[in-house]
């Protein structure tokens, strides 16, 4: 499952528990821990809990879940009483490895705040729903029939019915770790798919909800899915018009997007065997480079603007038969990813949120295959949705969410996923509402210039009319690498 997101002590306390200064009864129970982003990441200390489920919230008495839960605690010794609470994306990524790899851009919050964090059901440590699929399947390069063949075996591996793993019910299990935890209200944070749990959770317990940060907004109302080709395509472009308007990147790479496009041909016909180290594990492996992992790359690499600084260089260095940058790059990228994700809450997701609404995202096959990731991975996904079993969806979910309550939405101007008009989209009918648009910047604000002061001053004071966002001005671009020593001075 390398590539699957190329289509996130042992001192038992028995007692009463003590958060943000307030007893509350053992509903669950804390204890000692560390969390952390990953293989090679440092730990973060934490208290660390199980909060018990039932697996179809309809049945109560059905199959008990286990969900994992950390509370990173204040560094304040008097909290406020509404935490802040980051929600991943994904779908399919830990809350508690999210914030554990971002954990920098909280710190400010954090000072007067614990931070909640719930795996949501089907992710990290809570029931997670993994099953072995074949990366060829993500990448669009089975046939229908094998696409579905190997769905239909990932469906009989999970641990546990999928119908249960959905936005809609994701929302319920965090309302009842607010009040096991006894705090009064949440203040959330999401990113990407995050965006649209803390939507629909707004949506669904507004009196639980303080404020809200939608960082690389996906609106209820957009499926997730049609558009991927097309956003991606407009963030390379916008990256090589910047590359052209640039005196020494248009000099030095003066035709990219003719040996992008050359090599994508070549790439097509004849695919590049590579054999390097695993930037992860230092093992070396040898990688089947094919145009579906050149576009798998680029795609990642447009995330992050010091990672889309690299792209003319990685495409000029492939276009003259020099293979291992760019594969190195999407070898470190997508290893990272596929530990990440988990494939069955993902497809349960996308199957029931998305899948019925992507003939009316209108989005033409004709706008796919003028993309550089083409229909392929669309194909992937209805077929895949295909047997996937509809899951729990609340009546009102696709509709706009309609609110007083201050919203704080972070967009990047070249985001590839969520680009700056989901933003719009999104506050439609929110009327306490502030969309920023971060200049030439990818997917994800939060940990960018100054934005963590921003976000604090949000969460601090609740409105979004007294930031002061001047500091953001200062943001740029990365400037483009012209060779391995990295931008120019």
């Amino acid at each position: 499952m390398r590539h699957s997101s190329l289509l996130v002590a042992t001192l038992l306390v028995l007692l009463p528990l003590f958060v943000s200064g307030q007893e509350v009864t053992a509903a669950l129970t804390l204890e000692d821990c560390r969390i952390s982003a990953g293989r090679g990441h440092p730990g973060i200390k934490a208290r660390c809990g199980t909060l018990q489920r039932p697996e179809n919230p309809a049945d109560p008495v059905s199959a008990q879940l286990e969900l994992f839960v950390a509370v990173v605690p204040a560094l304040s010794l008097n909290p406020a009483l509404d935490p802040f609470v980051p929600i991943a994306g994904g779908p399919g990524q830990a809350s508690s490895s999210f914030y554990a790899g971002f954990a920098g851009a909280f710190e400010h919050i954090r000072r007067d705040r614990d931070i909640v964090l719930l795996d949501q059901r089907g992710t990290g440590k809570s029931a997670p729903m993994t099953c072995d699929v074949d990366e060829k399947i993500i990448e669009g390069e089975f046939s229908r029939e094998q696409t579905i063949a190997e769905t239909q075996k990932c469906l009989a591996s999970l641990p546990h019915d999928p119908r249960f793993f959905t936005t809609s019910v994701a929302v319920a299990d965090l309302e009842a770790l607010r009040k096991a935890l006894g705090y009064s209200r949440f203040n959330l944070y999401g990113i990407s798919y995050g965006s649209r749990v803390a939507q629909h959770f707004l949506r669904q317990y507004p009196n639980s909800t303080r404020s809200v940060i939608l960082d690389g907004v996906a609106p209820p109302q957009l499926a997730l899915g049609p558009g991927i080709a097309v956003d991606a395509q407009n963030s390379l472009d916008a990256v090589f018009d910047r590359c052209s308007k640039d005196e020494k990147c248009q000099q030095r790479f003066p035709n990219i997007r003719r040996q992008l496009t050359d090599l994508q041909a070549h790439l097509s016909a004849h695919s590049v065997s590579v054999s390097l180290p695993n930037p992860l594990t230092g093992h070396i492996e040898d990688i089947n480079f094919t145009a579906a992992e050149l576009a798998g790359a680029l795609r990642l690499l447009s995330y992050h603007p010091t990672s889309a600084a690299k792209i003319p260089l990685l495409i000029a260095e492939a276009a003259n038969e020099n293979y291992t940058p760019f594969a190195a790059q999407f070898m470190m990228i997508a290893e990272s990813i596929s530990e990440a994700i988990n494939i069955g809450m993902h497809n349960a997701v996308i199957c029931t949120e998305d899948a019925p609404h992507f003939a009316a995202a209108g989005i033409s096959r004709a706008m796919l295959e003028d993309t550089y990731i083409g229909p392929l991975q669309l194909d992937a996904l209805e077929a895949m949705c295909s047997v996937w079993p509809l899951g729990v969806i609340d009546a009102d979910f696709k509709a706009p969410v309609a609110s007083d309550i201050p919203v704080l939405l972070l967009s990047g101007e070249i985001d590839p996923v969520t680009p700056a008009v989901n933003g719009e989209l999104a506050a439609v009918a929110l009327s306490n509402a502030r969309h920023l648009v971060g200049e030439h910047q990818g997917h994800g604000q939060a940990p960018r210039g100054c934005m963590p002061r921003v976000i604090d001053q949000f969460i601090d004071s609740a409105r979004v009319d007294a930031l002061d966002t001047q500091c953001l001005e200062r943001l740029h671009a990365m400037p483009f690498f012209l060779d391995y020593s990295g931008p120019p001075p």
